[in-house]
């Protein structure tokens, strides 16, 4: 294994941690199941939630992105290159 495969396998395990945590770090769909038993939500909490969300589905998408980049980079260098 030369140094560049192995700095490779590192970024790409640094990626698909990354996108695991941010994608873990989500809100489910059924965080409104809270309304319905009573549940208080304030202008501000919901406010907050959103961007809070927003921000994570923004990374998730610029993390994704930069995997499959990655894998297709890594795969086109390992088969010109050896």
């Amino acid at each position: 294994m030369s140094a560049v495969e192995i700095v490779f396998g590192i970024v790409l395990l640094i990626f698909s941690v990354a996108i695991t945590v941010i994608v873990l770090l989500q809100e489910g769909h059924q965080q409104q199941v809270g309304v319905v038993t009573g549940g208080a939500d304030t202008f501000l909490s919901k406010n907050k939630a959103r961007s809070v969300d927003a921000f994570l589905a923004r990374w998730t998408k610029v993390i994704a992105i930069g995997f499959f980049v990655l894998v297709i980079g890594i795969n086109a260098y390992m088969y010109f290159v050896k």
